[in-house]
């Protein structure tokens, strides 16, 4: 079989089982957009406010490359905004949009789900 076809049908099941499980694909993807531990450490550590670049590194203990990854990708999603200020020093700050802070809120139910959920057992 060449890779033509294995490519062809790798779509063609994609595709087959995103139709199936057409309810669970709005949460699919947004566990995507938000799912790294990164990601969720720069929301968590933006819930308090505009941060910069070296205060959310040290808020996050992430390395600069995870950590500008980490924001490229929620700022692409709109879940944060990236704000620059042109007067010397340049400054560039970050802050969650409106669509982050109301991820708050999701991110806080989930929290509580975990918490009464992750020691129990099995069923």
């Amino acid at each position: 079989m060449g890779r033509v076809t294995m490519a062809a049908e790798t779509a063609d099941r994609q595709a087959s089982v995103e139709r199936h499980n057409e309810a669970a694909c709005p949460v699919v993807r947004a566990i995507d957009r938000i799912g790294t531990p990164w990601r969720l450490n720069v929301v968590h550590a933006l819930a308090g406010g505009e941060m910069r670049f070296n205060g959310l590194k040290e808020a996050t203990d992430a390395r600069s490359k995870t950590l500008s990854d980490a924001l490229d990708a929620l700022v692409e999603h709109g879940i944060v905004d990236r704000r620059m200020e042109e007067a010397a020093p340049v400054a560039v700050y970050y802050s969650l949009t409106p669509k982050g802070r109301a991820l708050l809120d999701v991110l806080d139910e989930l929290d509580d789900w975990a918490r009464e959920w992750e020691d129990a057992a099995p069923r």
